[in-house]
């Protein structure tokens, strides 16, 4: 369990970007971080991972305050940054240098994920492409099976068919004790993959609930054309046409649209 209690974050006086946000993850989760550039996601991430400290207020993962940097707390976590530095070795001298901080490393599961990925582990990491490299630290940080897995924005630079691997991989891979944070402005990539949304704008929570109830809450829908219809809380056009949110009135659970759903809690327009 991550717990976020009261906690405030001040890059300087001017400069404030939580005032008493209260947050918590639980374990058995994929969740959705989603929010536009300057939202809070990135300072949120840093302030559970202990690369920031808050100003004010408490942030403790599984019992530990992440500013303290304990062992316990770090061999239980594993964040993959959207910008990263592999050092110049090849694969299996990486995997040997740092698999034991990770007491629960699962070394032939790496190398499941790196034939699914199609790299080979004699290769030095500076004979990688981008998109490469990626995919071999997603594979580590998988395979190092923490509590905790914080993920910034890992479908960069990734292929169409590699997203499709690395949803799976997530599938595969997850457990009930873990926790699962993904952020990314391609909501379309985690569609069928996170169990619960919170969307974020100005250092505030706008929403933060399950995809199942959401699904339950609310309606979405395609038309060839725009509709005047009191019951449409929100609706933008679209490619093919027009896409709408509607109080959902059935006892049926459909599919939930996230990037229509991000647009209409930004434009505030589902209280």
């Amino acid at each position: 369990m991550i717990n976020i209690n009261n906690l405030g974050y001040s890059y300087s006086k001017k400069v404030q970007i939580f005032n008493k946000l209260d947050l918590s993850f639980a374990s058995g989760k994929i969740y959705g971080l989603l929010g536009k550039n300057g939202a809070g996601k990135s300072t949120l991430i840093k302030n559970i991972t202990g690369m920031l400290f808050p100003t004010e207020g408490v942030c403790e993962v599984f019992g530990f305050s992440p500013k303290k940097r304990q062992v316990g707390f770090l061999k239980e976590l594993f964040f993959v940054p959207e910008e990263y530095y592999l050092p110049s070795l090849e694969i299996q001298e990486l995997v040997n240098l740092y698999q034991d901080f990770y007491p629960n490393f699962d070394v032939n599961q790496f190398n499941t994920y790196l034939n699914e990925f199609k790299i080979e582990k004699s290769k030095r990491t500076t004979q990688l492409s981008l998109g490469q490299k990626k995919k071999v630290l997603i594979g580590f940080a998988l395979s190092a099976n923490t509590k905790v897995l914080i993920m910034d924005e890992p479908t960069n630079g990734l292929d169409i068919p590699s997203k499709i691997t690395f949803r799976n991989m997530i599938k595969d891979s997850f457990k009930e004790d873990r926790i699962v944070i993904i952020t990314s402005h391609q909501v379309r990539d985690l569609d069928e993959l996170i169990d619960a949304i919170i969307i974020m704008n100005g250092g505030k929570i706008l929403l933060n609930n399950d995809k199942e109830q959401i699904a339950k809450q609310l309606q979405f829908e395609l038309s060839d054309s725009s509709k005047d219809d009191a019951t449409i809380l929100y609706q933008e056009k679209v490619s093919n046409g027009y896409a709408s949110i509607k109080k959902n009135t059935t006892n049926m659970s459909g599919y939930v649209d996230i990037e229509l759903l991000f647009n209409a809690v930004l434009a505030n327009k589902l209280n």
